[in-house]
């Protein structure tokens, strides 16, 4: 399964410095951070309309445009995808209640 996220941040990589003309991933780069972060809440806000829908289709298409502009996001800061799913492994089989408790006081992430 994170081979398709494997693969795909590897063609976000690549187009990154493509031309804008020719490549999505290219034109967001070159109209910077604002333009990926504004994508970033447009897709998350798609995501929770097709959630709050319950349209199955529609949760899996928004869910993968969001997964996609956070992967884009990831390319802009230069952090690889592995960092993320590391982040999730050390997560692993932690409820949410005993990991936030166990970020250092005031950390809201």
């Amino acid at each position: 399964m994170a081979d398709i996220l494997e693969r795909t941040q590897a063609a976000i990589e690549a187009r990154r410095g493509a031309d804008p003309k020719s490549s999505y991933v290219a034109s967001l780069n070159a109209r910077g951070l604002d333009a990926i972060l504004k994508k970033v809440g447009e897709e998350a806000t798609e995501t929770v309309v097709a959630g709050k829908g319950g349209v199955r289709d529609e949760v899996v298409h928004e869910v993968a445009d969001l997964w996609f502009h956070c992967l884009v996001l990831l390319a802009w800061h230069r952090i690889p995808l592995a960092e993320v799913l590391g982040e999730l492994e050390r997560r692993e089989g932690r409820s949410g209640i005993e990991e936030k408790a166990s970020r250092p006081q005031g950390d809201t992430r």
